[in-house]
């Protein structure tokens, strides 16, 4: 009933802020209305256009292209889209030369959503009835009430990759609380001055986002047609101060970013011991560090109470169809069946190497043997179990692009010691309301 309430008040907040958004531009858009309804085949043959970043996609392209002759999609590689390809997106929503498909990350569909950029797919082929092939909170992210912009792909619920051979060393458990997980840190760095528990990055906020998504730190939320901000919640300042505390007593490394060869020589070093990361960290330690293979495994993450078993996600995409695409039929078939069709995941679990938010891929053979590198550890059944634990109840932002930058500028500080992270949320919570603002949108705070 809470999932059916949100949705409700989301869609009603969404709709204030396109009409608001449309007003204040002037730009011509088209109602989710008009788009569901007009979802119809084109009665011959139809080609797609297929922007995506992921490696590995064509091999999935080619099958379909080969079993559906009338429907022949086109792929392009670009970069990802915080390297350039959103706003090539948004530019050519504006100009007519968006392509038909794109992958569009969760936090970011709702920015799409604010200029009409998102066909409303709801209507086409079996669309509408495809919610229970997902992760449950994966299709609240990419719907409002009844509509649909976006077909879920991957997730990245949150586990705890850990050196089991040091933690062994030093009778260490792995840590079921975040309690455990410092004084952990704490013994490991009494052990050995060189060891880290782990890094810091100052460029992966929406890493920091997942843990304050899995303490139930509610970064956005509606009231009407407004938006609220509460990035400075208790919730999520109970996380910055945990974490300051780890940076202060430098018992984590603040120098090292994420998928860097600095950290990879990190963790091949034996100097940083654990990563909280998503399903697709596996193949990235074990590329990044394979001097460590077999030394390595995977826990659920801390909890912040003993028993609890919540989780947070970070990362994932969904395919979207663009607002400007003639062929929205054809194209939402295409997007059901890439990403449900049990042989199409199959080769995106195994060539682009994503964690599926297809249920039944996360049975695929693929994530439910032992990895080698793990040491034979069945590590994808932590994530199955994790992806069933994320919250539904979280809500993105408007503009996560510039959230996501202000909370950077003051990790960044805050690792410089120039700051602290309770500085970096009370500052991007009065940055974030400013940007929603300068949209022409309403903020109730």
């Amino acid at each position: 009933m809470a999932k059916i309430r949100r949705s409700v008040a989301l869609a009603a907040v969404l709709t204030g802020a396109i009409a608001l958004a449309s007003c204040s531009s002037g730009t011509s858009t088209t109602t989710s209305s008009d788009s569901a309804s007009s979802c119809a085949p084109a009665g011959g043959k139809v080609d797609l256009t297929f922007w995506n970043w992921g490696t590995g996609m064509d091999k999935a392209v080619d099958l379909w292209n080969e079993k559906n002759p009338d429907i022949h999609v086109d792929l392009k590689t670009v970069p990802n889209g915080n390297a350039g390809t959103y706003q090539n997106l948004f530019n050519g929503l504006k100009a007519g030369t968006a392509p038909d498909i794109a992958p569009i990350e969760y936090d970011t569909v709702a920015s799409f959503r604010l200029v009409n950029g998102l066909k409303d797919i709801s209507g086409c082929a079996d669309v509408g009835t495809s919610a229970s092939k997902f992760v449950d909170w994966t299709w609240s992210q990419v719907s409002e009430g009844k509509n649909v912009f976006a077909v879920p792909q991957d997730i990245g619920p949150l586990g705890l990759y850990y050196r089991k051979d040091i933690f062994d060393k030093y009778g260490l458990a792995a840590p079921t609380t975040w309690q455990e997980y410092y004084d952990d840190a704490v013994k490991l760095k009494a052990a050995d001055p060189s060891y880290e528990i782990t890094h810091f990055s100052q460029t992966d906020p929406n890493w920091f986002t997942g843990l304050l998504w899995q303490n139930s730190a509610k970064l956005f939320g509606t009231q009407g047609d407004k938006w609220q901000v509460s990035i400075d919640s208790p919730q999520a300042q109970e996380v910055a101060a945990y974490w300051q505390k780890m940076i202060d007593q430098k018992l984590v490394s603040t120098d090292l970013q994420g998928f860097s060869e600095a950290l990879s020589k990190a963790w091949d070093t034996d100097k940083v011991l654990t990563w909280v990361s998503a399903p697709w960290g596996w193949s990235t330690i074990r590329d990044g560090a394979p001097d460590t293979s077999g030394k390595w495994a995977v826990a659920p993450i801390p909890q912040w109470k003993a028993g609890d078993t919540a989780n947070g996600n970070w990362g994932g995409s969904s395919t979207a169809v663009m607002a400007t695409s003639k062929h929205p039929y054809e194209a939402a078939k295409f997007l059901l069946w890439l990403n449900s069709d049990p042989e199409a995941v199959a080769i995106l679990i195994k060539e682009t190497g994503i964690y599926p938010a297809s249920k039944a891929g996360a049975d695929d053979s693929a994530l439910t043997s032992g990895v080698e590198f793990y040491g034979g550890q069945k590590i994808f059944d932590t994530f199955k179990t994790a992806a069933a634990q994320v919250n539904n109840d979280f809500t993105w932002g408007p503009t996560m692009t510039d959230t996501y930058r202000f909370m950077a500028d003051g990790i960044a500080n805050a690792l410089a010691g120039k700051g602290t992270l309770q500085d970096t949320l009370k500052d991007a919570q009065a940055k974030t309301i400013d940007s929603i603002k300068a949209q022409g949108l309403q903020v109730v705070n």
